[in-house]
């Protein structure tokens, strides 16, 4: 099904599969933070990729679609946007930030999907992705005052940071091309067998710029290290992108990607329960700009068609 025939709105089953997707990317955060006090960024995301491909690679058949796409995606998605984070992280990036400035995704992936897929925005599209862009600058001055957690950032961490997001919507192009070329693709598929790419240049990245001390240590991990490597494969990785997948074959890309700005609030709201931390004033507004955003989305053809209905 092409973009342009794609359904206008979302299924009922459709938007379950985008609330999930929220969720377990959402939680995806507080895993990756319990992870990383063991393992190491390019560590951790071998193992991420490793796990996540075996056994399902030998259950799972190869889709039926170019091996390009396959490469593409894997080097997009994996190294490129988990590389580029989990080296943020490391470099000095806070988890809360990093949740939040990667979903400028969304209006990179509106960008691409205009220029490489002439994809139009309609008008609630527009003013959804407007109030987005509020809700993040709710969220990125929360750490520009001075008793926000900017100390604990620095300026090469934002850039690899905003890097991650934009190989995160290079990904979701690739999904949509990827269609294109096979009609058929099977989303289950294309997750696993594209998780097999990162996995040998990570390594190669552990190897290079890990230093020689940690290289054993994730052998000394101890069992939440490993669970969160477990949600972060399995959850994250297959059952995540594979619904995202689903989702980005049958919409166009500039629809389905602001439902992951869903993301922030879910991770900040995580990051409360099971982490402790503190929810400002800033980030209650972003929330709440984003959940105005979503609605906006999902629903704001509709109301814009009962606001022109003559009375």
């Amino acid at each position: 099904m092409s973009a342009d025939a794609a359904p206008l709105r979302f299924s009922h089953r459709e938007l379950l599969s985008a609330l999930c997707v929220v969720v377990i990317w959402g939680l995806n955060f507080v895993a990756m933070k319990i992870g990383l006090r063991d393992f190491t960024p390019f560590q951790l995301g071998a193992a991420r990729y490793l796990v996540a491909a075996f056994p399902l690679v030998l259950l799972v058949r190869r889709p039926q679609v170019a091996w390009k796409w396959l490469l593409l995606y894997g080097l997009t998605q994996g190294v490129g946007q988990f590389g580029f984070l989990f080296f943020a992280l490391q470099v000095g990036m806070t988890a809360g930030l990093a949740s939040v400035l990667l979903q400028t995704q969304v209006f990179i992936t509106a960008v691409l999907g205009f220029w490489l897929l002439r994809e139009q925005a309609g008008r609630a599209l527009q003013i959804g992705l407007l109030l987005a862009c509020l809700g993040l600058m709710c969220f990125g001055l929360n750490y520009l005052g001075p008793e926000g957690d900017a100390g604990h950032t620095t300026f090469w961490g934002f850039v690899l940071n905003l890097c991650a997001a934009a190989l995160w919507a290079s990904s979701n192009i690739v999904i949509r091309k990827a269609r294109e070329d096979s009609p058929h693709l099977d989303p289950l598929g294309f997750v696993v067998w594209s998780c097999l790419v990162p996995i040998l240049p990570f390594v190669a990245l552990s190897l290079a710029v890990d230093p020689p001390a940690l290289r054993w240590h994730w052998l000394q991990a101890p069992w939440e290290a490993w669970l969160s490597l477990a949600y972060l494969a399995w959850m994250a990785s297959v059952l995540g992108y594979m619904l995202w997948t689903r989702l980005m074959q049958r919409h166009a890309a500039n629809r389905v990607a602001p439902f992951s700005l869903g993301v922030p609030v879910v991770g900040l709201s995580a990051g409360y329960v099971l982490l402790g931390e503190v929810i400002t004033a800033w980030q209650w507004a972003g929330i709440a700009l984003v959940v105005a955003a979503l609605a906006c989305v999902l629903g704001g053809e509709r109301w814009l068609l009962w606001l022109r209905r003559p009375r």
